[in-house]
């Protein structure tokens, strides 16, 4: 049984990553995912005019044009993921031409194809929704419960695990993600009116992070107590990511509780590049990498995890100063074309910054959450949600052109005057959306993704899988995840405690 521990621990031990260019490739993939299921239903719509469909064929419609190649693609399709990019660009291509010009309105030759292009970029979108951002949230929750699992099998490429010290793993930008990903939708970040004192606030955030403590305390006494694998070398020896997120969210309630909500960007700026002076001028970054000793008290025993709060504090600080920019209510399609264009520019000046930052000071670190860390999690997560927000104009694009509108989790028309029916059936598709469901109960979903991780590392021996019985190990553990969750979603049920 210790051999046996000890097998899985090097086997996600001393890991170097993949390169920057490989993880951005990734970023192309959901958003093809999601634009393609789109297509489905439109041309569904147009050939048969029967939506919504059936809510279990919504279920495996989702599962499997959304979950299965994100499975897939850090499994068995992962050497060939440009070819799948590739592939997936062209059929989509073709699809929209297809239907572009048998849907589109006759207009003189001359002017039909400035008259539309005129039209939809002055066309007015709902405005109580940002479809990319709640996708974003989830997108990053979907492929964090896959990864947690993926990565104790032998077919998921040890290039996209964390990596030891320095480099960029896949799942080295999920953690980062993670927290850029709660800070956009904050109270702060959506401008959101609140009753009470700053102090009161305060407070109310302390409180509120409590299920995220008992959560680091149950995974805490789980993992001693079964002698399932660590990597201690990752957080510490009692630290894990449920602390790291609570003491986050506390310390930024605080810090937008003092300074204005308006300049978080120089609130990122300034603790993230304190912290790195820190770590160049003390011994702290030696403290963390030859870290041998852990019996010298719990501050030595956990050291990346309780240091490395700092990083994700200014990587979360840059989140709601995204969220203040992205969630400002606009109705205009070329009003959220310059969103687009802006977050593509802010993403290539952090790159930019990226490297000149590796060249100068030291590589990305995770462990760390050094500066080059917190400005690739930014700039990459800036580029992701411009790829998705590309893939939301794209979509409502194809909607107005072929008049079917019932696509889930993407912009709808604005319509002066929207009869009940037209609303009532809009509501029922998002009620039939698995990406509407695992946004209902977020929080769920990463506990029961934990939960099942935990299970499934007892009763199947991940570590000499074959890559077959690996996949679907994967999928039968995301479906089980999904449908859970997405039944709650058909019975509006929302599990808060707090």
């Amino acid at each position: 049984m210790s051999s046996q521990k000890e097998l899985k621990e090097a086997f996600v031990s001393n890991l170097n990553g993949t390169s920057l260019g490989e993880v951005a490739l990734g970023s192309f993939l959901a958003p093809l995912c999601l634009i393609s299921r789109g297509l489905f239903l439109i041309l569904y719509h147009l050939g048969r005019g029967a939506l919504p469909l059936p809510w279990i064929a919504h279920l495996v419609l989702d599962f499997s044009m959304i979950i299965l190649p994100l499975v897939l693609s850090c499994t068995v399709l992962s050497d060939i993921l440009h070819l799948v990019i590739l592939g997936l660009m062209v059929v989509s291509g073709a699809v929209l031409c297809y239907i572009y010009r048998t849907k589109r309105p006759t207009r003189p030759r001359e002017t039909s194809k400035d008259t539309v292009a005129k039209s939809f970029f002055q066309s007015h979108v709902q405005c109580d929704q940002v479809p990319f951002v709640t996708i974003f949230r989830v997108l990053v929750n979907v492929k964090t419960a896959i990864s947690i699992l993926a990565v104790d099998f032998s077919v998921f490429p040890r290039r996209y695990a964390k990596t030891e010290t320095y480099g960029t793993g896949v799942m080295d930008f999920g953690v980062g993600a993670y927290v850029l990903a709660n800070a956009l939708v904050c109270p702060e970040a959506r401008r959101k009116e609140v009753s009470g004192s700053k102090l009161s606030q305060v407070v109310k955030q302390l409180v509120s992070v409590w299920p995220l403590v008992i959560l680091g305390l149950a995974r805490l006494v789980s993992v001693k107590m079964s002698g399932y694998h660590e990597h201690v070398s990752e957080y510490g020896v009692h630290w894990n990511f449920f602390f790291t997120l609570a003491i986050v969210r506390v310390v930024a309630s605080v810090l937008l509780a003092l300074f204005p909500v308006n300049r978080s960007w120089l609130l990122a700026l300034l603790i993230g590049g304190l912290y790195q002076v820190t770590l160049e001028m003390s011994g702290l970054k030696y403290s963390i990498i030859h870290n041998n000793d852990r019996t010298g008290g719990f501050l030595q025993a956990n050291m990346e995890g309780v240091s490395s709060v700092v990083g994700y504090i200014a990587i979360y600080m840059a989140g709601v100063q995204i969220g203040l920019y992205v969630m400002r209510p606009r109705t205009q399609v070329k009003e959220w074309i310059r969103v687009i264009w802006n977050l593509l520019l802010g993403s290539a000046v952090l790159y930019t910054a990226l490297i000149l930052c590796q060249a100068s000071v030291e590589p990305v670190s995770r462990r760390m959450a050094n500066l080059p860390f917190c400005l690739w999690t930014i700039a990459q997560s800036m580029f992701f949600l411009s790829c998705l927000a590309t893939a939301d104009v794209i979509l409502f694009f194809m909607k107005t052109v072929s008049g079917c509108v019932l696509v889930s989790s993407s912009w709808y028309p604005c319509r002066k005057e929207a009869s009940v029916s037209e609303e009532k059936m809009e509501k029922k598709v998002e009620g039939l959306c698995l990406i509407q469901a695992v946004n209902r109960n977020q929080l769920l979903f990463f506990m029961l993704a934990n939960l099942l991780t935990g299970i499934t590392n007892v009763l199947v021996d991940t570590f000499n899988s074959s890559d077959y019985i690996s996949v679907c190990v994967l999928l039968s553990y995301m479906f089980i995840n999904s449908f859970a969750i997405y039944i709650l979603h058909l019975m509006k049920i929302t599990v808060k405690f707090w």
